[in-house]
Parts: C-alpha cells; sequence; structure tokens
C-alpha cells in the first residue's frame, strides 16, 4: 500500500525554519539552570535515583532543620522544583527539549512537605533491593514478563501502608528469586493506579502473564502473606522411589532439564516442604525438583553413598553409578538461596555463534543475541539463563556473539560495547538493540515486544534517503529515559501501520554525525520523512497519540497557516465561511498539550468549521501585530456580516476536544426551526412532512450542550426531516401534553398519511451521528411499507 503524504498544506520552508527553532531551543537549554545538576543526578538517572538523590537533599536542606538560614526556603524551592519536573515524564522531556522555557505554564512548585514527612514517608521503598519500585513506564513489562509478581500498591500518607512497610520488606527478603516483589507508589503514579482501579491502600495484587490479577483480602503478617503467594506457584516437587528415580536421571538428557533432589534421611537435617517449593519456584524451566525418603528407601540411598540427609545437583546427562563423571553436585546448605546461586553457575551458559554461522542462524529464527568483547566479559548475570525458558513460547531462541571474534560484523551492527539485540527472523538487517534495563523482566517485555513489531535499528548504511515509502524515524541517546520510554509506544504504533510506514531507531551517541547532518539538538526528536518533505512529531509517549499523528499527516486536519495564507484563507474568507484558529508556541506547555485535542475537534469539524493554526514563534511578529499576547490563543472568526466581531476568543477553562467542538459549533448559523404552540401544532402535528424536535429547558445544563449537537443533525437531515426546537420553559402546556420528563427530550414525528399523535417518538440518544442513524433507519421502513401496501393495492385491482 502506497502512503503518500499530502504536501500542499507544508510550506516549502519547514526544513529551515526546523533549524531556528532547535537552534533557539539549544540556546534555551544552556542558559537554563540545570535541575540534574541541582539534584546531583546523571540525565540517564532513572525515577528511584532521582526520588533518593532528593530525599537525601530534602533531610539536608529543609526549612525546618535550617531555620537561622534566611534563604533555607529558597534553596530548598529549587531542588523541590527540580524534583516535580524531574520526576514526571512528560515535563522532564520539555524540560530536556526547552529548558525552563518549556515550563512556564506549569505551576512553579511553591509547596512542600514537612520535613518528617521526608524523613519518614517519602520513597517508602526506594532503599530495599528486594523491593522493585515499578512507575508508570515499567509497570506492564514487568508483570507480562512472564514472571509472578506480588505488587503492593501504596500511598506515603496511609498509615496502614507504613504500618505494612516492616512486614513487606521481611516478605520481600525471604520470597527472593521465587516472586517478584514489587511496589506502586500511588501518589507518584495516580494515573497507573486509577487505570488499576486502586480506590484504597494497601492494596496487594498478585500478577501473572495469561492470568488476572488477584487481590489479597487476608491479614497482613508475613505467613499469611507467604502462604497467599506460594499457592500461585505453579512448579511441582516430585516425590522419587527407587522405580521412578533412574528413569527420572536418564531421561533428563533428553528433556535438556537436570534435577535437584533432596534426599531425607535420619541423620542430618533435611530440606523443609516450603523451601523446595521455593526452589520449585525459583528453578521453573530450568530444572526439575525432587525428594526422596531415604527411610523408606535405604537400598538406593546406599547404592548413592548417602548416608545423611543432603540436596544433590544432577544435571542432564549425568549417571547414577559414576556420580564424579557425571558431575553431580552435592550441597549441605539448607538455604535456598544459597542453593539456587549454586545451581545456577553449573547450568550450562548459552550457545555461543560463530561469525561464519550467524547469518544463516539469523536467517532462519528468531534471537536474542548478547553482544560481548571477550569470553571473559561479564555482560551477563546467572539469572538471565531463565530467558530460554521465558521466552520459549515467543520461539526466541538466546545466544551469545564474540565482537572480537568478528568486529566486522560488530561494526556492521554498530554494536561497540556489551549490548543485547533482538533479531526478528528475517536475516541480518531485521533487528533492533536494547537500550532498556538489565534487568530479566525489561529483557522479555523488549525481546517479545521487538519480534512481534516492526521498529528497526538505524545507522548510516540503512537510513532513509529518498526512498518512496515514508519513515518515522526516532532520533534518541540510551541514556534519556524520556527516549527509552517512547521505544515500546513506537513498537505498539508499528505493528498498526506496517506495510504503510516503515520505524527505525537512529542512537545520536553512536551517530553523531548523522544526527546534526539532520539538525537534531533535542532528545528524543521524532521526524517523519516522506520523500522531501519532513515533519516533526510533537505528541505525548503514546502510540495512540503516535496513530493520530501519523492520521492526520495523511488526512490533515488543520491547515499550518502563514501570514499570507492567513490573510488569503482567514481574512478573506466567502461570507459563509467560519475559521477557528489556534495561536501557539511549540516551547508553550499548554500549547502541546492542545495540539492532539485540537487536531481531534478539527476532525470533528470536518466540512463544518475550517480550522487552522499559527507557529508565533516562527511568525512573531505577524502574532504581535495580531495582538496575541499569551499562548496558546484560540479564536474563532464567524460568518461575514456588517454588525459581526471580527473575532471571538475562547475563554473556557477546558481544552478538550468536546469542549472546543461545542463551542465552536454554537457560531454556527440556526438550521433548526424554533417553535411556538400554534406553529408546532400546525407544521408538525398537521403538515405532511416528517419532523424530529428537541425539547429544551434554557437553564438547563445538558441542554445547552446539547444544542450545539442538534444544528449538526438537522445538517446531516436536511431536505429529508425537517428539525425543530420547543422552548419548554415558555410553553409547557405543549411539553407536558408531548409527555416531556426531561430535558433535553429528543422525538420524531413521522408523516404516514394522517395526522401525528403529539407523543410521538422517543429518540434515546444525544449523538447527532446516532440519531441520523436511527431516523434513516425509520424513513426507510416507512418507505418500505409504502411500498407494500401499493403493491397491494395492485394485487386487489
Amino acid at each position: 500500500m502506497e502512503f503518500l503524504l499530502p504536501k500542499g498544506d507544508y510550506p516549502s520552508s519547514f526544513r529551515r525554519s526546523l533549524l531556528v527553532v532547535l537552534v533557539c531551543v539549544m540556546v534555551l537549554v544552556c542558559t537554563d539552570q540545570d535541575y540534574y545538576s541541582l539534584l546531583g543526578v546523571s540525565k540517564e538517572a532513572s525515577s528511584r535515583e532521582i526520588r533518593q538523590a532528593f530525599k537525601k537533599l530534602a533531610l539536608k536542606l529543609h526549612p525546618d532543620k535550617n531555620q537561622n538560614d534566611p534563604n533555607a526556603h529558597e534553596n530548598f524551592l529549587k531542588i523541590n522544583r527540580a524534583y516535580e519536573v524531574l520526576k514526571d515524564e512528560d515535563l522532564r522531556k520539555k524540560y530536556d527539549k526547552y529548558g525552563e522555557k518549556g515550563l512556564e505554564d506549569q505551576q512553579q512548585g511553591g509547596r512542600y512537605e514537612s520535613w518528617h514527612y521526608y524523613r519518614y514517608d517519602f520513597g517508602i521503598y526506594d532503599d530495599d533491593p528486594e523491593i522493585i519500585t515499578l512507575d508508570r513506564g515499567e509497570f506492564d513489562a514487568a508483570v507480562n514478563s512472564g514472571e509472578l509478581w506480588f505488587v503492593n500498591f501504596y500511598s506515603p500518607r496511609c498509615s496502614h501502608c507504613h504500618d505494612l512497610a516492616p512486614t513487606w520488606r521481611e516478605f520481600a527478603k525471604e520470597m527472593d528469586g521465587v516472586i517478584r516483589i514489587g511496589a506502586v507508589n500511588c501518589g507518584d503514579n495516580r494515573m497507573l493506579c486509577r487505570i488499576k482501579g486502586i480506590n484504597s491502600y494497601p492494596s496487594l495484587y498478585v500478577f501473572k502473564t495469561g492470568m488476572q490479577p488477584v487481590k489479597y483480602y487476608g491479614d497482613r503478617s508475613k505467613e499469611s502473606l507467604k502462604n497467599f503467594a506460594m499457592q500461585y506457584v505453579t512448579s511441582t516437587v516430585t516425590e522419587l522411589w527407587a522405580g521412578n528415580f533412574v528413569n527420572a536421571i536418564e531421561t533428563s538428557f533428553a528433556s535438556g532439564l537436570g534435577w535437584l533432589i533432596t534426599f531425607c534421611a535420619e541423620r542430618g537435617d533435611c530440606l523443609s516442604y516450603q523451601t523446595r517449593l521455593k526452589l520449585a519456584g525459583m528453578l521453573e524451566g530450568l530444572a526439575n525438583v525432587g525428594w526422596m525418603d531415604c527411610g523408606t528407601q535405604g537400598e538406593l540411598c546406599d547404592n548413592l553413598d548417602i548416608s545423611s540427609s543432603t540436596t544433590a545437583y544432577f544435571p542432564p546427562g549425568a549417571t547414577i553409578n559414576n556420580k564424579e563423571k557425571g558431575g553431580v553436585l552435592f550441597l549441605n546448605s539448607l538455604d535456598a538461596r544459597e542453593i539456587y546461586q549454586e545451581v545456577m553457575k553449573h547450568l550450562p551458559d548459552f550457545e555461543i555463534i560463530s561469525a561464519t554461522s550467524l547469518e544463516d542462524h539469523l536467517a532462519h529464527h528468531r534471537w536474542l543475541l548478547f553482544f560481548q568483547f571477550g569470553e571473559n566479559d561479564k555482560s551477563s548475570v546467572q539469572e538471565f539463563k531463565k530467558l530460554k525458558f521465558l521466552l520459549k513460547d515467543e520461539h526466541i531462541q538466546v545466544g551469545k556473539f564474540d565482537c572480537l571474534s568478528s568486529p566486522t560484523i560488530c561494526n556492521k551492527l554498530y554494536v561497540y560495547q556489551p549490548c543485547l539485540a533482538v533479531f526478528k527472523g528475517k536475516g541480518i538487517e531485521d533487528y533492533e538493540i536494547h537500550h532498556g534495563k538489565k534487568i530479566l523482566y525489561d529483557i522479555v517485555a523488549f525481546a517479545k515486544e521487538s519480534v512481534n513489531s516492526h521498529v528497526i535499528t538505524l545507522g548510516p548504511q540503512n537510513f532513509p534517503g529518498k526512498e518512496k515509502e515514508p519513515w518515522l524515524v526516532d532520533f534518541f541517546a540510551p541514556w534519556c529515559p524520556p527516549c527509552r520510554a517512547l521505544l515500546p509506544e513506537l513498537r505498539k504504533a508499528s505493528k498498526h501501520l506496517y506495510g504503510q510506514l516503515k520505524f527505525g531507531t537512529l542512537d545520536c551517541t553512536v551517530h553523531e554525525g548523522l544526527c546534526n547532518m539532520h539538525n537534531i539538538r533535542a532528545y528524543p526528536t521524532t521526524v517523519v520523512f516522506n520523500q522531501s518533505d519532513v515533519h516533526e512529531y510533537e505528541g505525548h509517549h503514546s502510540a495512540e497519540q503516535i496513530l493520530e499523528f501519523i492520521e492526520d499527516l495523511r488526512n490533515p486536519s488543520v491547515i499550518s497557516l502563514t501570514p499570507e495564507t492567513f490573510v488569503e484563507l482567514v481574512e478573506r474568507r466567502k461570507r459563509e465561511e467560519i475559521w477557528m484558529v489556534d495561536f501557539y508556541a511549540p516551547w508553550c506547555g499548554p500549547c502541546q498539550a492542545l495540539m492532539p485535542e485540537w487536531k481531534k475537534m478539527a476532525r470533528m469539524l470536518n466540512g463544518l468549521i475550517s480550522v487552522g493554526s499559527v507557529d508565533c514563534q516562527k511568525f512573531y511578529s505577524f502574532c504581535h501585530k495580531e495582538n496575541v499576547r499569551g499562548y496558546p490563543e484560540i479564536r474563532l472568526f464567524p460568518q461575514k456580516s456588517s454588525t459581526a466581531h471580527q473575532y471571538y476568543s475562547y475563554n473556557g477553562w477546558h481544552r478538550d476536544s468536546y469542549s472546543l467542538r461545542g463551542w465552536a459549533l454554537g457560531y454556527l448559523p440556526q438550521v433548526s426551526i424554533d417553535l411556538t404552540p400554534q406553529s408546532f401544532t400546525e407544521k408538525v402535528l398537521n403538515g405532511k412532512d416528517h419532523w424530529v424536535i428537541d425539547f429544551y429547558a434554557p437553564w438547563c445544563g445538558p441542554c445547552q450542550n446539547f444544542a450545539p449537537e442538534f444544528e449538526i443533525l438537522a445538517r446531516a437531515v436536511k431536505g429529508k426531516v425537517k428539525s425543530g426546537k420547543v422552548d419548554c420553559q415558555a410553553y409547557g402546556q405543549t411539553c407536558q401534553s408531548a409527555d416531556i420528563r426531561a430535558y433535553p427530550t429528543v422525538k420524531f414525528y413521522p408523516y404516514q398519511g394522517t395526522k401525528k399523535s403529539i407523543l410521538g417518538e422517543y429518540i434515546d440518544s444525544r449523538d447527532a451521528k446516532g440519531i441520523a442513524d436511527i431516523l434513516n433507519e425509520k424513513l426507510e421502513a416507512i418507505q418500505n411499507k409504502g411500498k407494500r401496501k401499493k403493491s397491494r393495492n395492485k394485487d386487489e385491482l
């Protein structure tokens, strides 16, 4: 399918002006006080690291602890402001791109909490290594990784949450390796908690891929939490005896899974049932776990030289008769974590793929490859051995490639340091490098997303030139958190646009020259290249808005106006034309928030009102001449008349597409007819036309909201059905006779050859399109009824 974007609505000077904008942005960012330096963190700091840094400074600089310092309040406001911006994904992106100038319309962070709050309530689990604090951007990737998660949704202001915290920490330490223990701060992640239906704190949920989340309702003791969580550990512990032991060991080679077996004898301590079950969960997909009672299987234990309780790991292919030769590992520990770590060390590493076989491997299968530099490269951890099991349902194989064995291949792939990448089964060119956290759940989520999406890693050799096909290219830096947050959304969007638009990412820390060539000065910068046209994406980090952006490029709903086209199209508009214009600045936060709503509104007004926008950073003198003093400035230019205003400014509180649309439709000339009791009787009840009537009251809010919708309906059915309005405050008797009990009420009065009933036919909808569809169905039924009647009359004759 050919996907060419229209050129007419975009001025040819776009790229030159984009360069000017980006140079201005660079100046803005460089001259601002740096928020990262204020908090003492790097630009690649995670949300958790930012919280930890702010907490440390807050306890030191808080005015409660510096009462003799006259500058304490002002100094604390600076770090508080820095934290408020950097903790928020959208604000952080604006700050990284535009500096403080891009935050002028945001709240300035003038309020803060007491020292006691920062000491005891702030970031409850940030210092606990066993508890993973999940933010909005990583939550779904974590709970959909295939691992079992138990998540604590809490609020820092909730006393019960603080009461639970010590128990949750102890529980996390005990379950470490068996279940992922997480925490979500709903104070910082309100939207995530709202989406998940969290309305009380603490709320504890178990998550696992393919299973509905399960809420915990029991008491909050460690034992109760453990018993609840362990029932979702689906691994089993097999009891072995002479009859099945030999078969289990001998068939392990074929399955590829060894056996961890606890032998329980009279002498020595035996692993408890709970410990064995924990080990089964920790080693799921990596090894079978079993136990044997040497009291009943004494002869077998004697043959194995086992005289006291012990645990042994039999790797695949181990032989019973020659344990040393088979590599059987005897473990004396009673601690599940220690046993797990020893077994993991003895599990085989990933397949190392040679340079000569690489292309053949990648041409036929999906692969997750670890690129290392030398055999002693410690770029992976033991836990990553779980990847083969976690990715088997996606048919993704896992391997390693040593770049020192073939630097040419790694250079061709732009791999210059240890990393990992997904190859999608279509050869060496179709791949994506991982830029997320080197954590098991993040790698699993990346691999699953990447093989099913159509985003590839770009470099000079495959960067889109003047191809006929359009490309969306994301220019990013791996250290930039907003960049990393955008990548999963690009993958989602690429699946919807497969065959229409190609997706690629370019790492500007590796390809600095290529990024400079395209004047990239802030990250992420996402651009659509459509032959000679270039369009920069300014929306939020969501697949939905990316798709809306692309749809708007294909079928533009908003016309980008220059001073010349503003005069030609708006000031010299035809007499019956109406225009809405948004005067904006690219760095303005509210302007950025408005843009997707503005485009959505324009699509909703298509054919009724023309919609445009003026970039006041690019055309500052023009906007100043037009007396634009703030951004965004929304103006409506009505149909021309001798008495009409030149324009109307929108001063409403809500700037969503529906509110703006309703306001604009209020300036359309009325098509419907205002009816009195006399005209209602004459034209509607006694007339020979079909009528749809809006019964309303002037004081009724829903009636006011519905009024523009009814005018759209009147235009949609014009020529087939006449539209009228009855004011039930002025003509109460008429509305009472029509059995009107609520406002607004819509009724249909069809003409079928006789006088109509005043009760009419009730229409249960307040959507113009929905009502129009209902009316068309009713008209078709009336028409078919008339045809059948004529047919019967002919038959009788």
